[in-house]
């Protein structure tokens, strides 16, 4: 007895020591995960930010409204005031505050929005963890991480991964609304829409079925308070959302700039016409417009290569609307669908999990919210006539949280008995197949992608079939002991399409108005606008309208010194210095120059009538017209009969090479001084 009450001590520090080894390993584990999740995030929105410039449209309105509170409420387009973005200002306000810090320059115009697509994995987590554990909440992350659309987005002058950052905070608040019942997180769930429409107008109220649904069959409450507690947050929502709207249609016209990318001057009419109705009814041609839209310039953006660049898709696939056109059409399939199969066969696997009570099961609150949200943005841009492809960031959230729930419950399916053990063989060969589909368009890529991706997927989809199998084999007991690794394997195989798609235009160095991920013919595929400062690119040049485009790079363009220096020694007292109708001299001459410059074309048109431009010329506010002579408006007319035309070679710099190529370079452009009006 001595004996055992001397020995007993002794063995029992031993017991807590091997214990404490797996409690640190699961602590330290998950967060090891989440850091690299969130370093490799960080690597893909940042690196080489701003390197390549900016797009062309937005940046100059962020210079604008820096100047003065005006121009900052009223997000104006032009240093003048003349005409507004065709956007609410409220993303745009974190870029002019990142200005205000760091200076006006491409990285600090593009920092907020690469903050977001931060901040926006890290929320998703968290979400995803609170009810699926972590396995589920990593896997999550890291697909809304390396997804294609949302790199590109938080790597651009767009604001909608700020508009992504802020849905998915209205998820947070509306899951807490659904979990307790109170009416306050409700409230708040409606301000942050609100919020969120102040950012991208009615895109913002893609996830407000969602919200909606899961608050009116999950929060525990009687039915009528639910209903009444709904009622008041789409008011909330209502007021919150067209507040600024309201401000500014009731501010006089001579008092605000004209707004941009509409007919009646309206911001009511923007946000329910052009952000509206007309995004679902126009016509549309591979996602870009065909449809008579106000403010759509079929020249905006153009300045890049106008062959059709390498590595574009070669087939087909869905053309307009239509269920399969994320599926199949490109390039916008490849924006975001990679992972598309997985995530629809993962809400299959969360809605067969029996009947739990849609009160008490916070699983099934997940699932109605992601479930709801994919499906609701899945139609919209299925059946939606005018859109861009970067407008898929706000269902990567959705896809991203699928994913990971998805995969965690059919895992846990597989280990059960039952046929729903064979989802997740099955969803991995189907998501395999739809990236065999994308891939198969680009063949320069598919030829080595598609075996890295095919055979893992294959042989992993065998071994997990194979346990299943209710024959004894040989060694199948060793089978079962790789099932996990091998999972993660085909994971892994699955998620290499959309990293290389992701990572491809930061490698190629691309920038646009319209980001798009994957292959986009490198050299000169976009029009990128340097800002102040900005670095120059090697290569030929190009002479377009007062723009030198540099094709022997990523595609930057500046306005042409000569131009620049031209306008601004002759300007004189007069307070505009051009009046343009190519969009990109005024992109270019704003950047440039920070003076007023009124545009007649691009997605910020100001209606000027022949008669207002004489009267402004009589009064000396503007001097010079940069018009082409490709468009015949009324205004063109008067100034081509008022005005005269000055020499090319005073404001448009040599270029080099022999003269015909150089006068092949020069378009249609025409500089008229109106200093002393022909009679």
């Amino acid at each position: 007895m001595a004996e055992a009450s001397t020995t007993h001590p002794q063995a029992e520090p031993e017991h807590p020591i091997e214990q404490q080894e797996p409690k640190r390993f699961s602590v330290h584990g998950p967060r090891l995960a989440l850091f690299g999740i969130l370093l490799l995030t960080v690597l893909m929105d940042f690196y080489r930010l701003g390197q390549d410039g900016f797009d062309s449209y937005y940046p100059p309105a962020v210079r604008s409204m820096m100047d003065n509170w005006h121009n900052f409420f009223f997000a104006a387009y032009d240093p003048g005031g003349y005409t507004s973005l065709d956007k609410p200002p409220l993303g745009f306000w974190f870029q002019v505050l990142s200005a205000k810090i760091f200076g006006f320059n491409a990285v600090s115009v593009l920092l907020p929005q690469a903050l977001c697509g931060v901040l926006s994995v890290l929320l998703l987590y968290y979400l995803v963890r609170r009810h699926f554990g972590v396995v589920a909440g990593l896997i999550a992350a890291l697909v809304l991480a390396i997804s294609p659309v949302s790199v590109v987005t938080n790597r651009n002058a767009t604001i909608d991964s700020t508009l992504a950052l802020c849905l998915l905070i209205g998820a947070w608040a509306v899951l807490r609304a659904a979990e307790t019942g109170r009416l306050r997180w409700l409230l708040l769930t409606a301000v942050i829409v609100g919020i969120g429409f102040n950012i991208k107008m009615l895109e913002a109220y893609l996830v407000v079925p969602a919200f909606g649904l899961l608050y009116l069959l999950a929060a525990p409450t009687s039915i009528r308070k639910r209903v009444l507690h709904l009622a008041l947050a789409l008011l909330v929502l209502l007021v919150v959302s067209f507040s600024w709207v309201l401000a500014v249609d009731l501010t006089p016209a001579s008092q605000r700039p004209y707004i941009g990318s509409t007919q009646d001057d309206s911001e009511l009419s923007l946000a329910l016409g052009y952000n509206g109705i007309q995004r679902l009814l126009s016509g549309t041609a591979g996602g870009k417009t065909t449809g008579n839209i106000p403010g759509n310039n079929p020249n905006k953006g153009s300045g890049g290569s106008t062959g059709q660049p390498e590595g574009q898709p070669t087939g087909g696939g869905a053309r307009g609307p239509g269920p399969l056109r994320l599926f199949t059409q490109q390039p916008l399939a490849g924006q975001d669908s990679w992972l598309l199969p997985l995530a629809i066969l993962g809400m299959i696997a969360l809605a067969w999990q029996g009947r739990p009570r849609l009160r008490e099961n916070r699983k099934v609150h997940a699932l109605i919210l992601w479930g709801m949200w994919l499906l609701t943005m899945g139609i919209f841009f299925s059946v939606a006539g005018f859109f861009h492809e970067y407008y898929l960031t706000v269902m990567a959230p959705a896809i991203a949280a699928l994913c990971g729930t998805g995969l965690v419950v059919m895992w846990q399916d597989y280990r059960r008995e039952g046929w729903r053990g064979w989802l997740l063989p099955i969803s991995l060969l189907l998501t395999a197949a739809e990236q065999i589909v994308l891939l198969s368009s680009y063949p320069t890529w598919g030829r080595w992608m598609i075996p890295l991706l095919t055979v893992p997927c294959v042989l992993v989809a065998g071994v997990l079939i194979s346990a299943r199998l209710p024959v004894r084999l040989p060694g199948k007991e060793q089978v079962a002991r790789i099932l996990l690794p091998a999972l993660a394997v085909g994971l892994v195989a699955l998620l290499l399409a959309p990293m290389v798609w992701a990572a491809i235009p930061i490698l190629q160095g691309t920038e646009s108005d319209l980001p798009l991920a994957g292959p986009q013919g490198g050299k000169g595929a976009g029009l990128a606008v340097q800002g102040p400062g900005g670095p120059t690119t090697g290569g030929q040049v190009r002479q377009q309208g007062g723009i030198i485009v540099s094709t022997g790079g990523p595609g930057q363009a500046t306005a042409d010194p000569a131009l620049v220096r031209y306008l601004e020694e002759h300007q004189g007292h007069a307070h505009v210095l051009a009046v343009t109708d190519v969009a990109g001299n005024a992109d270019t001459l704003i950047l440039a120059t920070n003076r007023p410059v009124m545009p007649l074309g691009g997605f910020s048109i100001y209606p000027l009538t022949a008669s207002e431009a004489a009267s402004l010329v009589a009064s000396g506010t503007v001097r010079f017209f940069l018009l082409t002579s490709r468009n015949q408006s009324t205004v063109t007319s008067w100034v081509a009969q008022h005005c005269a035309t000055v020499l090319p070679g005073l404001w448009q710099s040599p270029l080099p090479g022999p003269p015909a190529a150089v006068s092949a370079q020069l378009d249609t452009t025409i500089l008229y001084d109106c200093a002393t009006l022909r009679r």
